[in-house]
């Protein structure tokens, strides 16, 4: 069914959303991603949208609301991936990897070698750097980590930045801030175009596209969970909703990392104890 948000608008020139028609759109971002687009967003979402009417060859955006209300999935992908940000680099926020390899990771490389299942999950992984670095910090610890029953899931949204990371190759601009030591651990030398993350990193990563709003599919808990500066686009009620459904994956003392400016609340305060900066402990 249509929604009163255009139903009967009148077409709006090439260029132009009209505040009804951006209702919409906010209107699905967040019924289907708990996307929060206040209005002041409203300008960058019509210059990134915009670029879709013109390869979809539609007129106005009345027609693409109807077509992103229709539910076509293909145009839901690109639609999301138009409307998300990615900002992302490597050992991003480095006290997290710090407690990551100070913290978590000598009690789970123990269990690794005792034969025990250990799982990672770096979600909203955007280019997949934040999962290479957890890659890189386990090998330096446990360097045979691909021989142990040790995974890391990385997810997102978006199957563009997915498809960048599957690559696992990275150019000038993007590795130019790293120091020797951290190129050491994350790139080979193949020969190949640009930076490629070692062949040992990318073995314990696997991508897959998840809409975080929606239905997990993993079975089983998580030792740790990369969850940053991706709740800051969500309203509070989101937030809090989601907060508690990776306490209920979480395994006792296992580890959640957040961004900066985020905050766990709601029920799963109860659960998820401040034990380092933006770093919480299941209880």
């Amino acid at each position: 069914m249509r929604s009163a948000a255009h139903i009967d608008a009148p077409r709006t020139a090439p260029g132009q959303m009209t505040d009804a028609q951006f209702a919409t759109i906010s209107a699905v971002a967040h019924s289907e991603y708990g996307l929060n687009l206040e209005e002041s967003k409203k300008s960058l979402i019509l210059s990134r949208l915009s670029k879709r009417l013109t390869i979809l060859g539609l007129d106005d955006f009345g027609a693409y609301c109807r077509l992103i209300e229709s539910g076509d999935p293909t145009e839901r992908d690109h639609f999301v991936n138009a409307i998300t940000t990615n900002v992302t680099h490597f050992f991003r926020e480095p006290h997290h990897f710090d407690h990551l390899a100070g913290e978590a990771l000598p009690r789970l490389v123990g269990e690794a070698r005792a034969g025990k299942r250990v799982r990672l999950w770096s979600a909203g992984c955007s280019t997949g750097q934040e999962a290479y670095s957890i890659a890189a910090t386990v090998t330096s610890i446990l360097p045979d980590a691909g021989r142990h029953d040790l995974r890391i899931l990385a997810t997102d949204i978006d199957t563009n930045v997915l498809a960048t990371a599957e690559t696992g190759r990275y150019d000038d601009e993007v590795v130019r801030a790293l120091d020797t030591e951290k190129r050491r651990r994350l790139f080979s030398q193949d020969g190949g175009p640009g930076h490629g993350i070692r062949r040992d990193l990318k073995n314990l990563v696997t991508f897959r596209q998840l809409n975080i709003n929606k239905p997990w599919p993993m079975t089983g808990r998580f030792d740790v969970i990369f969850f940053r500066n991706v709740a800051i686009y969500f309203d509070r009620e989101v937030q809090e909703r989601l907060w508690s459904r990776f306490a209920d994956v979480l395994r006792p003392g296992g580890f959640l990392y957040i961004g900066h400016s985020e905050r766990v609340s709601g029920p799963a305060a109860a659960s998820l104890k401040s034990c380092a900066v933006t770093t919480y402990s299941r209880i």
